[in-house]
């Protein structure tokens, strides 16, 4: 079987690694930036204990490799701004082993280093054609040039949300937005940061959420609702202090802190609103595979993005190598993935104009909320 996967980030990297040794199968690899390129890019991010658990199951190398490279992830606490513990979780209440933190380019580097022999970088995808046994030829800009690499009998989108295989293939999809403004930062040296561990902070409904990363880093989120698009005073110094910090008490020193950096680092935030796309696994009579965020792409609200991109390369990879098809691997994802994403938005009740924060964050300590984490973080198949 001869497949080519467009987009080596995680799901790319994790399906060509899982399969490049088994018998029958060829494996193509297209990455649109350079080889290097983007080394140091992107902020932070932090890996879900049910993206360990999968890589334990099928790629333990893997798994070794990104526990090296990470700090681990054990607590989930809430705070208010001025510093009232709303919630204070020890994963391994709900997990089978932590989480990790780390930085974005770091975990690409881990994820392409096994498959590089096997990537072909510089290649833009820009066109699909079909060969004279109707296989699908995927046409690349390589260095202003137009390249074909024959056909194949599968292809796979990795490439993302704004996925262009899934936009060739059947058509570009229509996000739904939820009304938040999401800020992401990098904060590269950050010796003096009051805190450790994954932390939350609401101010009202609007939060920030941040951790430390390797290498004395620390990443900033900010989350707060907008009616529309993100105006432009929205993306000051000064509409960031309205929205953080407490109107009628002293921040607390986390809060203090994290508001310092963000408002002497303004110009440097990454900003988005709150979106998801429809899911969907496959196209073109089942000779494209979608996986990832180029399947679906969902709210971060529970740090599930990369972390279900885990799940879906090495799985979806698993469900190959028994000789399963894209219909196999829908079968086998696609109720998981929908309930990733239901529980993933429901818990951004917090941020939703007029809620009540503080007793919404006090529910996730309790029996309910905490199943439906325990079944997130260690519902991973072994087939």
């Amino acid at each position: 079987m001869r497949i080519g996967v467009i987009g080596t980030g995680v799901a790319g990297s994790l399906l060509l690694e899982s399969l490049r040794d088994k018998p029958g199968f060829e494996l193509m690899g297209f990455e649109r930036v350079v080889e290097g390129a983007r080394e140091d890019a992107g902020t932070g991010l932090n890996i879900c204990p049910n993206a360990l658990k999968a890589l334990r199951l099928y790629l333990p190398a893997r798994h070794e490799a990104l526990r090296a490279a990470s700090l681990p992830w054990r607590r989930w606490f809430a705070d208010t701004a001025t510093g009232e513990r709303l919630l204070d979780l020890d994963l391994l209440d709900v997990a089978e082993e932590p989480g990790v933190r780390l930085r974005w380019s770091e975990l690409y580097r881990l994820m392409r280093a096994p498959v590089a022999d096997c990537t072909q970088y510089g290649h833009e995808l820009v066109a699909l054609e079909q060969d004279a046994a109707g296989r699908l030829v995927p046409v690349f800009s390589r260095a202003g040039t137009l390249v074909r690499h024959g056909g194949f009998d599968l292809l796979v989108a990795a490439d993302g949300r704004y996925s262009k295989l899934r936009a060739l293939a059947d058509a570009e999809p229509v996000p739904e937005h939820h009304g938040l403004a999401m800020t992401r930062l990098l904060v590269p040296a950050a010796e003096d940061c009051p805190y450790d561990d994954y932390g939350q902070w609401f101010n009202g409904n609007n939060r920030l959420l941040s951790y430390r990363l390797p290498g004395g880093a620390v990443y900033i989120a900010g989350a707060f609702p907008i009616s529309g698009d993100i105006a432009p005073e929205q993306k000051t110094a000064a509409h960031a202090r309205a929205m953080y910090l407490p109107a009628e008490a002293a921040p607390c020193a986390a809060v203090a802190w994290m508001v310092e950096k963000t408002c002497a680092m303004i110009e440097q935030l990454h900003w988005a609103r709150l979106q998801v796309t429809p899911l969907q696994r496959g196209a073109a009579n089942g000779q494209v595979l979608f996986l990832g965020d180029s399947a679906h792409a969902m709210v971060p609200t529970l740090g599930q993005g990369a972390t279900q991109a885990i799940e879906d390369g090495v799985l979806a990879a698993a469900v190959l190598a028994k000789g399963g098809d894209v219909a196999a691997v829908a079968a086998l994802r696609d109720a998981r993935v929908s309930f990733v994403r239901q529980l993933s938005l429901a818990a951004t009740d917090s941020m939703w104009p007029g809620a009540d924060a503080v007793a919404l964050t006090r529910l996730k300590g309790q029996p309910a909320f905490l199943a439906q984490l325990r079944q997130l973080y260690t519902d991973v198949p072994l087939i």
